[in-house]
């Protein structure tokens, strides 16, 4: 008696692994095409997106892929749009949604950056700088600092933005670094003659 139901009991937990995968892989084989057809609804070659259709399908992978990276993905492109149709306040929420529940750091460093920029055409930097105190991981301190630059440049903090601008620097390699950042110094070393 013993021996059946130790063979039951491990023929369960096989067929209910192997049921768990499937439903996982059903889930994210789901959650991608919805996210394609997003992506086609997003990304246009008219240059305008079919801002409904890209909330509807954004939707339905909130409510029916709500595990799966692919809702944040679609909370971005929302945010996108909205910031393209000139609606900062409900891109503000869509990338306000991805800082406080992440799938993951780099997901949340996309929104959080991203979120700051959106702050800062709301003419609210100082409350973008404080979004921006949090860790960063070594991978983004430079797009970070360079934005915080960008964000005390705004509010006037030429020096401040000086320094931002120096760590942005110092992050990059040498090649990396005479872009645009280095037009952004160069403008505020002008500022100053």
């Amino acid at each position: 008696m013993p021996l059946l139901t130790g063979v039951a009991l491990a023929l369960v937990a096989v067929f209910g692994w192997q049921g768990w995968q499937k439903y996982q892989s059903n889930q994210a084989h789901g959650a991608s095409l919805v996210y394609q057809q997003l992506l086609e609804a997003a990304l246009d070659p008219s240059g305008q997106a079919d801002a409904a259709v890209v909330a509807e399908l954004a939707n339905t992978l909130k409510s029916d892929y709500a595990g799966t990276h692919y809702a944040q993905y679609g909370r971005l492109f929302v945010a996108k749009v909205a910031v393209e149709a000139g609606k900062l306040d409900d891109a503000a929420v869509e990338l306000q949604a991805i800082v406080d529940k992440p799938a993951d750091d780099s997901l949340a460093e996309l929104a959080r950056q991203r979120l700051a920029r959106v702050l800062a055409a709301q003419n609210k930097a100082e409350e973008a700088l404080l979004l921006l105190d949090a860790k960063v991981e070594p991978a983004f301190a430079a797009s970070r600092e360079e934005l915080k630059g960008d964000l005390l440049v705004q509010l006037g903090r030429a020096d401040d933005a000086h320094a931002a601008y120096e760590k942005a620097k110092a992050a990059l390699s040498e090649e990396a670094a005479v872009g645009g950042l280095q037009m952004k110094l160069d403008d505020l070393a002008k500022g100053d003659a």
